[in-house]
């Protein structure tokens, strides 16, 4: 696999940039839509805790195994939210995405479709990954609903895996999707962006 890089990637209504501090204002305007940071079960970081968020992503980064993205509004340059590669792992040529969330007002959208068919392209055709993960709360059933209408599979359930914020124990959901079923769930993903909306 290569080496997983900062990049920008883009199609259609949005635009993914690299994370920089410069996206806490937005970032904290995305987040405020529907005060997210209230979900018991997701990552969106509190309005006062937005840089320190930024600054973990960064530092994971630098690190080597996340590489942390604002969402961005392709017309406006509006932070939309945020989106990561992370748990990098180049010897198994495998990556997750995650840490993933939208301003209320775009979820079940074509933002989120649209990330992720960016974020799967570049992983299986540019990075040259052999498997792309996900995880997730057990609770977060909405979270789950959009894997799983992504065309990942299920691979199971850590059970007492992690640290809610706060401060209960979560089971994970786990899902993957191979290079293998890529072919076939990307052509599903393009046939979703085009079909009409109701």
């Amino acid at each position: 696999m290569k080496p997983v890089l900062p990049v920008t990637l883009a199609a259609g209504p949005v635009r993914l940039v690299p994370l920089a501090p410069e996206h806490v204002p937005g970032l904290q305007a995305a987040a405020a839509d529907g005060e997210l940071w209230n979900l018991r079960f997701t990552s969106v970081p509190a309005p006062d805790d937005t840089a320190a968020y930024v600054e973990a992503a960064l530092a994971g980064q630098a690190a080597g195994h996340r590489l942390p993205f604002a969402v961005l509004d392709a017309a406006t340059g509006e932070v939309l939210g945020s989106t990561s590669y992370h748990d990098i792992v180049p010897a198994v040529e495998r990556l997750e995405i995650g840490w993933t969330w939208y301003a209320r007002r775009v979820q079940r959208t074509s933002v989120n479709t649209t990330a992720k068919l960016l974020l799967l392209t570049h992983a299986f055709e540019s990075l040259g990954a052999r498997l792309v993960g996900w995880r997730t709360d057990n609770f977060n059933h909405a979270s789950q609903r959009a894997i799983e209408r992504l065309g990942a599979k299920r691979d199971g359930v850590l059970r007492h895996h992690a640290l809610r914020r706060d401060g209960t124990v979560r089971d994970t959901v786990m899902y993957s999707l191979t290079a293998g079923e890529w072919p076939e769930v990307k052509a599903h993903l393009n046939w979703q962006l085009a079909r009409p909306r109701t």
